[in-house]
């Protein structure tokens, strides 16, 4: 991209649906349009150009490759004049109404449900302009509409269209579909879940999609189920189908070892629940729930309720129960591992992580430039038009970003606004901002200030710089995807040395060494991290001095403690050996170049720490699912109710994708992690203390 090129947003009054799907610069001049989906840049030629671009229509400019199909197909129909056929065929739907036998009624609607199509930038009409204009009907069903629209919120549904006969039922439904709809079948499900009141997030259910393929293989005229066969065979086949399931991932339990995880959900009323779930390599299992409130604070209790699961699961299965790192635990843990030689015990290490985030949010210059950030978000977030226009103006990206927990929030949002900082900036130098009323309210004057304070913005560049390492750890004990015990001890070291390396200065950097070495030490750290780095080739083989052999030793203890076999244990000390040595086969160059590019084995008993986190390509920040980690970014996801115009919230822009902000690649985490573990300090304050259970 040309350095000269300045972001501007996109006039709201550019109606074409082509321009939700690129960003527009400013070069002297001339306005230039770059593609969101392969970053072409387009000098001239215009909207139609681009849109020829998106459809892969043969013409002057070459076809997008990145285009996702739904987009590609809507912008060749855009081209074609399909949609313009398809209104001239409907102009007479609306006079089905007037048949003589059909009195079309409209009860109460939830305005609020009908959302802008973010795949293909259509706007829907509101469901009373399918009406005909000159209908008697409009004036009273506004009104019907405005006082169901309150009284639906307080009941979490809306009603149904009613018609007095079947036939008129369908004619409206045609009539509702035709006008300003593209997709009825989106429609349709639309209106069914607006009707029963559900969780708009219920599509990203992993069986939404395969249920809409059965339906559609069917054809027209299948038959839903009905509600008897739900609650009987429909719910016997799929308890079946469960139960058949946790039995095939049961019989690999004996063969890879699992591990039993303690997850603890606290209520408002005190009450506290834990769940107890069973990893294996082949997948989760929830086990079960058990009302702990009478016995959580009991060692004795709590001793005896886990080691009644690890009994229920089978002793001989299980390689270790990892809870929280409360004291209780620890306790607790202590106890199960004298009961059990075979096993450890495991605080998690996600939560120890998250705790170390958590002390470096409560230093004061953070905690303080979190609550300036803070500020900003909340005003945006409040009202509808601010909204829209930083949309506009971030090309669609929210500034805020939700993560598996309130404390990792806060620095990932911080690091999402600093990597907007200059569209942000862009934003409150504009006409836009300048002609809006809220520009001159005491929160947009804050705003402005935060935004144009340059100390503001060194602050959250440092402390994207020291959190980034930890926020990686924290995903690297989450992830799903590999095996999270072989990088968490070399992910803690990277973290160290990565802020020692920003800071230079020991009294500086040891202020975070400090909060990292604490609930790292709180963990007892167990040799299990240890022999996970020792059997990751890559970093074993690039650590140096005295750091294999305190490795080897941890290795040690746990050949040990989860091989009783003294037989087997002999088999696999010599198996070390010509591991540690690179002697034999091991030593070919083949097996050297192995080294960075061979994981170790999933089925290894270097269990993998699971993080239960959302894997997305992109989330809305005012979705039900981020309320929980948003709440203080959002205040409680209120959109401002004062707005010029409406104050209607599917007024709103729809995020375009949030792309700045993901999820790391399995290249990007060795990256990060790279070889070389040479500096002693660092590695003193990894081994911890000497373990006393």
């Amino acid at each position: 991209m040309e350095l000269n090129l300045t972001p501007v947003s996109i006039n709201k009054h550019k109606q074409d649906p082509a321009w939700n799907h690129c960003e527009a610069f400013k070069n002297g001049d001339r306005v230039q349009i770059k593609c969101m989906y392969c970053g072409k840049m387009f000098k001239g030629g215009g909207i139609h150009r681009f849109k020829e671009h998106l459809a892969g229509k043969k013409g002057q400019c070459p076809s997008c490759e990145q285009v996702p199909q739904s987009v590609r197909a809507f912008m060749l129909e855009s081209l074609n004049g399909r949609s313009k056929k398809q209104d001239n065929k409907q102009k007479t739907l609306p006079d089905l109404f007037d048949s003589g036998n059909c009195s079309p009624y409209v009860g109460e609607i939830d305005l609020s449900a009908f959302h802008d199509d973010v795949n293909n930038g259509i706007k829907p009409n509101q469901v009373l302009n399918t009406l005909a204009p000159s209908s008697d009907l409009v004036a009273t069903e506004k009104e019907e509409v405005s006082q169901g629209s309150r009284d639906s919120r307080k009941r979490g549904r809306s009603k149904s269209l009613l018609v007095n006969s079947e036939s008129c039922a369908k004619s409206s439904d045609l009539a509702l579909v035709s006008k300003g709809v593209e997709n009825p079948v989106q429609f349709a499900i639309g209106r069914f879940l607006f009707d029963i009141g559900v969780n708009f997030e219920a599509v990203n259910s992993v069986y939404f999609q395969p249920m809409i393929d059965a339906i559609a293989s069917a054809g027209s005229g299948t038959v839903p189920p009905s509600c008897q066969e739900l609650r009987g065979s429909i719910l016997k086949s799929v308890i079946e189908e469960v139960k058949h399931d946790i039995d095939r991932y049961k019989a690999t339990w004996k063969k890879t070892g699992c591990s039993i995880l303690v997850e603890q959900w606290s209520l408002k009323n005190g009450r506290t629940f834990l769940n107890f779930l069973v990893y294996c390599p082949q997948a989760t299992v929830f086990l079960k729930s058990v009302d702990a409130s009478h016995v959580f604070y009991s060692v004795d209790h709590l001793y005896e309720l886990l080691k009644q699961v690890v009994e229920e699961v089978g002793v001989e299965n299980v390689l270790q129960v990892i809870t929280n790192c409360e004291q209780q635990y620890f306790l607790t843990g202590k106890m199960l591992m004298e009961s059990f030689p075979s096993l450890y015990w495991a605080p998690s290490m996600a939560h120890c992580v998250d705790m170390m985030l958590e002390d470096f949010g409560n230093i004061e210059w953070i905690n303080e430039t979190i609550a300036q950030a803070k500020s900003v978000t909340r005003f945006v977030y409040n009202h509808s038009v601010i909204l829209n226009m930083m949309r506009r103006f971030t090309f669609g990206n929210d500034i805020v970003e939700p993560a598996v927990t309130r404390s990792a929030t806060n620095f990932v949002t911080l690091q999402r606004m600093a990597d907007l900082k200059l569209n942000l900036q862009t934003m409150i130098n504009s006409q836009d901002w300048l002609e809006c009323q809220y520009a001159k309210k005491p929160g947009g004057q804050v705003m402005v200030d935060i935004v144009r304070n340059r100390s503001f913005w060194n602050s959250c560049v440092l402390i994207v710089r020291l959190t980034y390492p930890l926020l990686k750890v924290l995903e690297i004990a989450g992830s799903k995807k590999s095996s999270a015990m072989g990088y968490v001890y070399a992910g803690i070291y990277r973290a160290k040395e990565t802020i020692k390396k920003e800071l230079v200065k020991k009294d500086d950097y040891m202020v975070y060494w400090n909060i990292i070495d604490h609930r790292w030490e709180q963990q007892r750290h167990l040799p299990l991290y240890a022999a996970g780095f020792f059997l990751n080739p890559k970093f074993f083989y690039s650590s140096e001095g005295n750091i294999q052999s305190d490795i080897l030793s941890s290795m040690f203890d746990c050949i040990e403690r989860l091989v009783p076999d003294i037989n087997i244990q002999d088999r696999i000390i010599k198996e070390i050996h010509l591991y540690k040595n690179a002697s034999g086969d091991l030593g070919r160059p083949i097996a050297v170049r192995a080294r960075d590019n061979l994981l170790p084995g999933k089925d290894s008993y270097t269990v993998q720490l699971v993080l239960r986190n959302q894997e997305k390509d992109s989330v809305d920040p005012l979705s039900v699912d981020s309320k929980d980690v948003l709440e203080d970014w959002i205040a409680d996801n209120v959109v401002g109710l004062e707005d010029y115009g409406s104050s209607d919230w599917t007024t709103l822009d729809p995020p375009v994708g949030n792309r700045m902000v993901s999820g790391s690649s399995g290249d990007e985490i060795e990256d990060f992690l790279g070889t070389g573990f040479a500096d002693l300090d660092i590695f003193s304050g990894l081994k911890g203390v000497k373990q006393d259970i």
